[in-house]
């Protein structure tokens, strides 16, 4: 059991804003027990006593929020890519490049190192052929990239950027970021570092940075 950690109550039967605020406190403490659960036993090996162990709270409770561990596991997972969406907003016609793809990549940078966890269960999810998150990365995921990527096209097309194939360039940001997450010990262990701290993140997030923009022909600013 995680020590230190303050359960909330569980919700009354009456109505009101007490019942949204503890209920949303609940959820998100077992989403975050769950993401540690899962990142070190799988979705096969955790089971829900353990994640109920790890959120400090009684087992019933994850039933009433969760029905099964199947329900939790998918919640963890789509919470995850929704989280990893939602920095893309900076990526829009009227944006800088620079400024719009450097904002981006830093943002993902902070929740590799910040939710180290749920990049791995993802990751996880997809070396077993994503048999849960499937239909969400061929439809919302899908969908939302093809956006994203016109953007990027019309800096292209109107040469404020150089060309790159736009799509690709969203692997290359994933796959640049999210390593540091799912291979952080490997990335310590090249490094001679025991943990990584937040000047450790800083030099890893301005590599990753500069890579990137200047394979798109964009100079930072200094």
């Amino acid at each position: 059991m995680t020590e230190g950690r303050a359960a909330p109550t569980a919700p009354s039967s009456g109505g009101g804003f007490g019942k949204t605020s503890i209920r949303q406190a609940n959820e998100e403490l077992i989403l975050a027990a769950a993401e540690r659960v899962f990142a070190r036993a799988g979705y096969s090996g955790a089971t829900m006593a353990e994640i109920a162990q790890e959120a400090a709270l009684p087992k019933a409770n994850l039933h009433y929020y969760f029905g099964s561990k199947l329900e939790l596991y998918r919640e963890v997972l789509a919470r995850t890519l929704k989280d990893w969406l939602v920095p893309t907003d900076f990526i829009r016609p009227e944006a800088d490049p620079r400024a719009a793809l450097a904002a981006y990549i830093d943002a993902k940078m902070r929740m590799s190192a910040e939710r180290a966890d749920a990049s791995r269960v993802f990751a996880n999810e997809l070396l077993h052929g994503a048999p849960v998150l499937g239909d969400l990365l061929r439809t919302e995921l899908r969908a939302l990239v093809e956006r994203k990527a016109e953007v990027i096209d019309g800096w292209i097309a109107a040469g404020r950027m150089a060309r790159v194939d736009s799509k690709h360039l969203f692997f290359t940001i994933w796959a640049a970021t999210q390593t540091y997450a799912d291979f952080d010990v490997q990335v310590r262990a090249v490094l001679g570092i025991t943990a990584t701290g937040p000047a450790a993140q800083s030099r890893a997030s301005a590599a990753v940075r500069t890579l990137i923009l200047r394979g798109c022909g964009l100079a930072e600013s200094e």
